[in-house]
């Protein structure tokens, strides 16, 4: 049996073991997808440990996609233009490990369908990890673009900024005029954690005027789904997309660079909905039953 994991700190609320077990299944592969709890202390000795093993490969999230990068000695380019890595295949052979940031694929496969006519401008909220795929992405598929990206502190985006500086336009916008390059957007992205679960009425836009029919709005949250800003944004005539597609498009890409095989994405995409949907049932159980408000740990 070949084996393959999840390195992060925490990992019990990850659906990708669901997801990633359905799809081997699916195909026949003879092999298990396993989290692994790992504090940031003993991400060396989790590696080792696996590569002891004879594993395959592991998904990586937070806190451990730096180091995951710095480990790799081989990088995909995907992984070298987004400086993170969030997957690693190992050679128990020689021990090289390689990484690769399936983030970067899977952000684009969400949104390829709305991008043969474009899009000319969009408008990133956040500048995070998750904010990095996606410039990544865009600067691989459609570096022409106008990018704004907007957030609360500047100085927090400006290291994603240089590293980017020579392979797509970006212009940052001040948290407070946001809903401005919103207005004049094609595509909108949340990359922010506003809006998750359990802060479920918050959005980071305040003001729903800024939305235009025809706009495609993404929100990277796939708990709740939809989010208040998918709410208001489908009620002004956009289409809009929860961040469940982007989950099961890295998954997929993960698996294609693991095994060599199509990944059968429907198989992945309804083994991911029904995980979120018996962890949310299990949350507002707990919540009911305790009648304290339960955190969950931060989605991947």
């Amino acid at each position: 049996m070949r084996l393959f994991g999840l390195l992060g700190w925490p990992v019990g609320h990850s659906v990708s073991p669901a997801m990633m077990n359905a799809a081997f299944a699916a195909v026949g592969v003879d092999a298990v997808y396993v989290p692994f709890a790992v504090p940031p202390e003993r991400f060396q000795a989790a590696v080792d440990g696996l590569l002891a093993l004879q594993a395959v490969g592991v998904n990586v999230t937070i806190p451990h996609k730096q180091r995951a990068f710095q480990m790799a000695v081989d990088r995909t380019p995907e992984a070298a233009l987004a400086k993170a890595v969030n997957t690693l295949r190992f050679d128990s052979n020689d021990g090289v490990i390689s990484g690769h940031n399936t983030d970067v694929g899977g952000w684009w496969a969400s949104v390829r369908a709305y991008a043969e006519s474009g899009p000319a401008r969009v408008t990133l909220l956040g500048g995070g990890g998750a904010a990095r795929a996606v410039v990544a992405a865009l600067a691989l598929h459609r570096p022409q673009v106008q990018l704004a990206i907007t957030a609360r502190h500047q100085e927090r985006v400006k290291p994603l900024m240089a590293d980017f500086e020579h392979d797509i336009h970006i212009t940052f916008v001040p948290w407070e005029k946001r809903h401005d390059a919103i207005a004049d957007s094609d595509w909108v992205v949340n990359s922010t954690p506003v809006g998750m679960h359990p802060n479920v009425d918050a959005s980071p836009v305040d003001d729903a005027g800024c939305f235009q029919a025809g706009q495609l709005v993404q929100d990277l949250i796939y708990r709740p789904s939809p989010t208040r800003l998918l709410k208001m944004a489908a009620d002004k005539g956009c289409t809009v997309q929860d961040g469940l597609a982007m989950l099961v498009g890295q998954g997929a890409e993960a698996f294609r660079w693991w095994s060599g095989l199509e990944p059968p994405v429907e198989t992945m995409h309804r083994a991911a909905l029904q995980a979120l949907t018996i962890g949310v049932e299990r949350i507002n159980t707990v919540q009911t039953n305790s009648r304290r408000p339960v955190m969950p740990e931060k989605d991947e």
